[in-house]
């Protein structure tokens, strides 16, 4: 048990709650589920722990309004389910907040309220304001009109995201069905085991399998997927069983519970909004040895000598990711050329840039300032 001292405890969280724990497989509402979590929230909140929670499940109670039980919902028909669903969802969790003596706040998100860093920085003011009245923010996508290219996929990913790009946090607990991360399916598999604690370089992608119910845009690859771009900027995540006993205490605490990931020393915020960042405008291929120079030293930049291949449609300015020849992603940070201009340079030392472009420009594709590299292990 590696429980948190006074000094070390989070004093900010993130709270994500899953479709499967709001409703029942019918799209019958869980009021005993909700009743408990607002008790933990008022322990927590009574102890000095500012927190924040994102919750899933409007998608799930407007099918159960419009539709027969069993109906699934074609993926058109998810944002106006979820028109129908939130009101009531706001509802349900208000009524349990009010009877333990909590005011809730409703703020619905689409991807570009993040990415815009303006409007990152309003948002973070508004959430900033209501924890400081002790105002429980309730954070959900609003499906209505999100579309492909403003939607989060999934809440476990926006919970990350407002954990670390708009109200920096100490712990996001990622709360669902599941005890946590398994070495292989338990439900399948009497041999499998909890894996109750992942360093920060370990890459458990491959025992994150299966996705949520019909409700459920997510699933565990998509929590683990959303806890390293978290534990990358230096907030410890748990996942575990939102039904287990106080567990939300015990992942403040520091207990052992679910599966805890490790974070990295923190990192300035806007590197860490970079490292949320969802739009990755194109991918730059690169050697071994930029491979090998991004990954061993935290001071490299990356240069036209080191880039074997470029794909996407991206500007000066934009951010893109940065791959070695595996197709495994080391890096993202902002280009300081087009595509087209990459493309050129790329192979060629940077003295020769103002040759091959007919102007002078950086001599980096990306600074070392505008990149995060990933904490994962690329060999």
């Amino acid at each position: 048990m590696n429980v948190e001292t006074e000094a070390t405890r989070p004093r900010r969280i993130v709270a994500k709650v899953g479709t499967r724990l709001v409703v029942d497989p019918d799209g019958q509402v869980r009021h005993d589920f909700l009743s408990r979590m607002a008790r933990e929230l008022r322990g927590l909140m009574d102890q000095g722990v500012e927190v924040l929670l994102v919750t899933s499940g409007a998608v799930g109670i407007g099918r159960r309004m419009i539709f027969p039980p069993g109906r699934r919902l074609r993926p058109s028909e998810r944002p106006s389910a979820a028109a129908v669903g939130q009101p009531l969802l706001m509802r349900y969790w208000a009524e349990a907040l009010t009877n333990v003596d909590i005011a809730s706040a409703q703020v619905l998100l689409t991807q570009d309220d993040v990415v815009d860093r303006g409007r990152c920085m309003r948002l973070r003011d508004t959430l900033e304001d209501l924890l400081s009245w002790g105002v429980l923010p309730i954070l959900n996508e609003n499906d209505s009109i999100s579309v492909e290219s403003v939607t989060f996929g999934e809440n476990d990913l926006m919970a990350a995201m407002v954990a670390v790009a708009i109200t920096p946090a100490e712990l996001l607990v990622m709360l669902s069905d599941q005890e946590g991360l398994f070495t292989a399916d338990p439900r399948s598999d009497a041999a499998a085991r909890l894996i109750c604690q992942v360093q920060p370089h370990e890459d458990v992608a491959q025992f994150a399998s299966g996705a949520g119910g019909p409700e459920s845009l997510g699933g565990m690859s998509a929590k683990i997927e959303a806890a390293r771009r978290a534990t990358d900027c230096g907030i410890r995540v748990v996942i575990a069983d939102g039904n287990a006993e106080g567990v939300l205490a015990r992942a403040v605490r520091g207990e052992t519970i679910g599966t805890c990931l490790l974070a990295r020393p923190r990192m300035p915020s806007r590197k860490a909004w970079l490292a949320v960042h969802l739009m990755p405008r194109g991918v730059l291929v690169v050697d071994d040895g930029a491979r090998e120079a991004l990954r061993q030293s935290d001071g490299a930049s990356l240069l036209p000598s080191g880039i074997v291949a470029v794909t996407g449609h991206f500007h000066e300015g934009d951010l893109v990711t940065v791959q070695d020849r595996a197709g495994k992603e080391i890096a993202r940070g902002l280009a300081n050329y087009s595509a087209a201009e990459v493309a050129r340079i790329m192979g060629h030392h940077s003295s020769e840039i103002e040759q091959v472009l007919g102007r002078a420009g950086a001599s980096e594709v990306i600074h070392r300032d505008d990149m995060v590299v990933s904490s994962i292990d690329t060999v």
